[in-house]
């Protein structure tokens, strides 16, 4: 966004819900143990990472052998679990890279100046701002409560729609609206 409107827009299906299957999927193809999604999210938050930690963590995972088809406990690493969420993160990454190609100029030095606020649950993902920042050579950060100010911020579009309607993008998905 920039004086007043959007300059360009991009969405992407890459959520919570998908680097939890991730997980699940690297647990069962490398460990031949299959979890539930609630674990799945537990190790999200508790372990993953999109850059490198200061130090590493495990975790102690329990699942369903699917070989023997007896519970199994087994320990995961924080370096496993970002190999697992790797491919969900460089999607993200080559978004905002394709977005930034559009940017005009004069707005890239605004960026630089500025930089790159992640708002939503995904930006808690620890790493995920330096990542991008290494990536994007640019400023990031997290939003203040970045779990409820997408809807905090919808709630005041919603409040004043006239005024704030025009900063709306269309439905489809991927949609570049310049302003």
């Amino acid at each position: 966004m920039s004086m007043g409107g959007v300059v360009v827009s991009r969405s992407l299906r890459v959520a919570g819900d998908e680097l939890d299957q991730s997980i699940v999927q690297y647990i069962r193809n490398k460990y031949n143990v299959l979890i539930g999604e609630r674990v799945a999210e537990q190790v999200k938050w508790n372990i993953g990472s999109a850059f490198p930690l200061p130090v590493e963590k495990t975790v102690e995972v329990r699942g369903r052998n699917l070989i023997t088809g007896l519970p199994e406990s087994i320990e995961v690493s924080s370096v496993e679990v970002r190999d697992a969420l790797s491919q969900s993160v460089l999607v993200i990454v080559a978004t905002i890279k394709d977005a930034l190609d559009e940017v005009p100029p004069e707005i890239v030095a605004d960026l630089m100046d500025i930089g790159i606020c992640l708002s939503g649950g995904g930006a808690l993902l620890l790493g995920l701002a330096d990542r991008l920042s290494e990536e994007l050579n640019l400023r990031v950060w997290v939003a203040e409560d970045p779990l409820t100010c997408v809807v905090r911020g919808a709630g005041i579009v919603l409040e004043d729609f006239p005024t704030y309607s025009h900063y709306l993008v269309g439905l489809e998905r991927g949609s570049t609206r310049h302003s």
